[in-house]
């Protein structure tokens, strides 16, 4: 029987007694859903899963993207699954090495929002016995709970503007990201879109700060000085350790995080012959504002919510 064990930290649980190399009954998602708005980051250990497996999954969230700047690779059998990787072949990495690395939220970059992002460990780093290249959260309910009223009224009803360029150039200017730069095309492609500063989560029906110092470039309504000072203040609030969590990971770990509730980032603490290999799909948030998608979760089995 499916089970949530949590953390006790301010994010993260491990589901126990699910296989997802296997079908999924509804009953069992509506729980992980659940699991997903209360916890925000869950793991789901010792998976033995193949590319496919993590993209079926993955597709009971949401449309997944493919390659955010450019066309998938169609020669591959499952082109939506992503790999976060420092392997080289021929010279050239097999997939992104510094994908992550600095916070970020994924997908606020578009007009329709990142959900879920579902992780894969194929290859975790180790020295002296411990894992290396750990993912590490913020709670944006926390967050959002614990803002001074006065930052409160002043931010209700604003719109943020998220510029997908902002964080690919500053891991490129600061980062010393091998990352290639945008072509005119790319940029074209990736517009500036708007979010709420405040989001009603669809599944815990509940605030979240939905602003991120990787893609939120300025607050609409705001002269640009007083929206960076607004922003910095923002940036500066939610990073508080208060709000943060780490998951260390095992090799066999899936893990999926809810983007709409946390931000992210990788912890870049290993070395270039240290290996990290991780297959990663993103998932928008196609379904999750579907009042009918939410009733798979609200009539989940209460009894079968905490271990």
């Amino acid at each position: 029987m499916i089970s949530v064990e949590p953390t006790g930290a301010v994010l993260g649980a491990t589901i126990h007694g699910v296989d997802l190399s296997k079908p999924m009954k509804d009953s069992d998602l509506g729980v992980i859903l659940r699991a997903l708005g209360d916890h925000g980051v869950l793991r789901f250990p010792d998976q033995d899963l193949g590319p496919g497996d993590v993209s079926r999954f993955s597709a009971l969230f949401g449309e997944i993207q493919g390659n955010p700047i450019g066309k998938t690779d169609a020669k591959r059998e499952f082109p939506e699954v992503g790999i976060l990787s420092n392997v080289k072949e021929n010279g050239l990495y097999i997939g992104s090495p510094d994908a992550g690395q600095d916070w970020h939220t994924d997908m606020t970059y578009r007009t329709v929002a990142g959900f879920v992002n579902v992780l894969y460990g194929v290859r975790i780093p180790t020295r002296d016995g411990k894992p290396l290249g750990g993912t590490e959260f913020s709670n944006m309910h926390m967050v959002f709970e614990a803002l001074p009223d006065d930052i409160k009224a002043r931010l209700d009803g604003k719109t943020g503007i998220h510029d997908f360029t902002k964080f690919w150039d500053h891991m490129r200017n600061n980062r010393n990201s091998p990352r290639p730069p945008l072509t005119d095309e790319q940029r074209r492609m990736r517009p500036p879109v708007p979010h709420p500063v405040f989001l009603t989560h669809p599944i815990t029906g509940r605030k979240v700060l939905y602003c991120n110092p990787g893609f939120t470039d300025h607050i609409e309504g705001m002269d640009r000085a007083e929206s960076d000072k607004m922003l910095d203040f923002l940036f500066e609030f939610q990073l508080q350790d208060r709000f943060r969590y780490t998951h260390h990971w095992t090799e066999k770990d899936l893990l999926i995080w809810d983007n709409l509730g946390t931000i992210h980032r990788a912890i870049a603490d290993y070395s270039p012959d240290e290996i990290r290999l991780i297959r990663r799909c993103q998932v928008m948030a196609t379904k999750v504002f579907d009042p009918a998608y939410i009733q798979i979760a609200r009539a989940a089995p209460q009894e079968e919510i905490h271990a």
